[in-house]
């Protein structure tokens, strides 16, 4: 939880609290300094050992039975009081205080505090309200706040509450005479009042009041927040006495920051002389919105190929789990489906090696009103989820039923291309059957894309962490996938990716998702498992878990790449020393029907060693 510091130099009246952790005593905390009660705490050695210790979880600190804020200011803890204070799972990494998020500590006498309590259980209806769901453990929580602050503010400011109380019209309820209090309302009639929230109707929220705080200014990350800011920042009221306090004069001051202001200034300038040199600059970006306009062609495909993906669409089809939209997917062979491991993770059940939900496929929704074409998963045949791994996010499933179904996509796969154009087919959204033709972001662009990203999400507030964008960039220097920029996001994993020749060539899996300033789901980049690594690491898991009639249905089904998928295993199979492999096409070769060509000469092939020819020397 974020610490809103007061002014550190502001002297207040000394005063003392109890507080402790596990143990039944009690220590003794004097504070006689402006600040949060979680400051007041780190001045104790023992406590400062524990919040290091307890660093990547979130502190609570508990008041006659109820959680109060760590940032919560210091005069608001009476002489006398008992504080415990515990660390619970944070469902988010601990963030330092950064300049978006401001707590404005006034400076006026006790007589102006408001501290009411709100139920960590919503009303009827109304699944969850707190962040961190930790905190249901304990019945209420405090809210400060000062006279002449909305609710609104108040309960932002605090944090703790689930972002989506303040996108509908959620109401406080008092929970002893039933009294109703909109969000827009003062807080100044609340003090030691517990209120339930409560959904009043599912319309927008009310519009703040005139004259109440700025919420975009004291709220502005309340989403996302930030972690950058490595110093504390300190508001500077310049009013007089009667002046009323707005957002326009109030003044923030970095600490340290002349050093930055001085090179902003010198960059201005720099900026400034560029100007009167802007023809050469202007030729260069000519040439670049040439060769963009150029490449933007290979998105534009002739209508024979339009058409061949049309009917090899028919081959795509919609994953659902209980009847809901998971991911998509496509034929393989036979009656066998193709789709991401991460589809189906998560009801999947390694030890028993079966599906604990049911699973359906649908090859012909492109319609919403269409509500026919089921087919049910009858097992998972093989499966991979290492995301780590090249071509490690893959599930095998074995549909009921053989009749009626279009044919296999894997006679036309292929090599994925370097650059150019491609076409995505799927169910995103969970949505119906669409394309996405879209263009290959070759490897030595991926940096930049993801470079443009960050520089669009540059402003006076930051929405998306450089932390996110550094991630991302790491992420993608990983020269096993196929990277594009597709509109293709969620449900959509599972989808084949095809060529400009039509050849199915990887298989879509994910992206780099954020929020946008604004609100927008965007992706940074996409990116594909390639499909013959796919095939490769399919064939050792079906001979590994000795997979045989679903094997032979395989080896039945020639294609033009079968020879290089063969030859591809048999170097993985080498290169990462695979022994359970070996041990077990040796076993089938000793009790294998010999009546089975195909199986046969399938297992003699993996049986031969590389023979290693010796070098002449002279």
């Amino acid at each position: 939880m974020m610490e809103l510091l007061c002014r550190d130099s502001e002297v207040h009246p000394t005063h003392s609290f109890l507080w402790r952790c596990n143990e039944k005593n009690f220590n003794n905390m004097t504070c006689n300094k402006a600040g949060t009660v979680e400051t007041s705490l780190k001045k104790s050695p023992k406590f400062a050992k524990m919040a290091e210790k307890n660093k990547e979880k979130e502190l609570v600190i508990i008041r006659d039975g109820k959680a109060i804020s760590p940032h919560v200011p210091c005069t608001f803890i009476k002489k006398g009081d008992h504080l415990t204070v515990k660390y619970v799972k944070a469902v988010e990494r601990p963030k330092k205080p950064v300049g978006a998020y401001v707590s404005l500590c006034r400076n006026k006498l006790p007589s102006n505090f408001v501290m009411f309590h709100v139920l960590t259980k919503g009303g009827k209806n109304i699944v969850r309200i707190m962040k961190n769901s930790a905190l249901r453990a304990f019945q209420e929580i405090s809210v400060y706040a000062y006279k002449g602050e909305r609710v609104k503010v108040a309960l932002k400011r605090d944090g703790r509450l689930h972002s989506s109380i303040f996108k509908k019209n959620f109401v406080l309820s008092n929970k002893s005479t039933s009294v109703i209090t909109e969000l827009s309302n003062p807080v100044d009639e609340l003090n030691d009042e517990t209120f339930q929230i409560i959904l009043l109707d599912k319309s927008d929220p009310p519009l703040s009041l005139p004259g109440s705080l700025d919420e975009a200014y004291l709220m502005s990350n309340e989403d996302q927040g930030q972690s950058e800011a490595e110093n504390n920042i300190t508001v500077k009221q310049k009013l007089e006495p009667k002046e009323e306090m707005t957002p326009r004069n109030l003044m923030l001051e970095i600490p340290n920051s002349k050093r930055t202001q001085n090179q902003l200034c010198f960059q201005f300038e720099e900026f400034l002389k560029g100007i009167k040199t802007q023809v050469p600059m202007l030729s260069h970006f000519q040439n670049l919105f040439r060769v963009d306009f150029g490449q933007s062609t290979q998105m534009c495909n002739e209508v024979r190929t339009m058409k061949r993906l049309m009917c090899y669409s028919d081959s795509v089809c919609q994953v659902r789990i209980n009847g809901h939209p998971a991911g998509s997917g496509f034929l393989l062979f036979s009656n066998y489906v193709f789709t991401n491991g991460h589809v189906v993770q998560d009801i999947y059940d390694e030890n028993r090696c079966q599906l604990n939900e049911r699973v359906s496929v649908h090859f012909s929704y492109e319609s919403v009103d269409q509500a026919e074409g089921a087919l049910d998963v009858l097992e998972l045949v093989c499966f991979e989820m290492n995301p780590d791994v090249a071509c490690g996010d893959w599930a095998l499933l074995k549909l009921s039923d053989h009749q009626g179904l279009p044919p296999g996509l894997l006679e036309h796969i292929g090599f994925p291309p370097k650059d150019g154009g491609i076409c995505i087919i799927g169910h995103p959204e969970g949505g119906v059957k669409k394309t996405d033709p879209c263009l290959i972001v070759p490897s030595q662009n991926r940096l930049h894309i993801v470079e443009r990203h960050y520089r669009e999400n540059q402003g006076p507030v930051q929405f998306v962490s450089r932390s996110f964008f550094e991630g991302v960039a790491t992420s993608v220097h990983r020269k096993y996938f196929l990277t594009y920029e597709s509109c293709f996001y969620y449900a959509s994993s599972g989808s084949p990716v095809f060529d400009k020749h039509c050849n199915v060539v990887a298989m879509h899996s994910g992206g780099y998702i954020y929020r946008s300033a604004n609100g927008e789901t965007k992706s940074v980049i996409e990116f594909a498992h390639p499909l013959l690594g796919i095939i490769e690491r399919l064939v050792i898991q079906m001979v590994v878990r000795e997979k045989i009639p679903v094997l032979k249905e395989y080896l039945a089904f020639r294609y033009a790449r079968h020879e290089i998928v063969m030859e591809g295993v048999k170097n993985l199979v080498e290169k990462e020393n695979l022994i359970e492999f070996k041990n077990t096409v040796n076993n089938l070769l000793t009790v294998s029907n010999l009546n089975d060509v195909a199986l046969n000469k399938f297992l003699k092939f993996f049986s031969q060693k590389h023979e290693h020819v010796p070098m002449e020397i002279s």
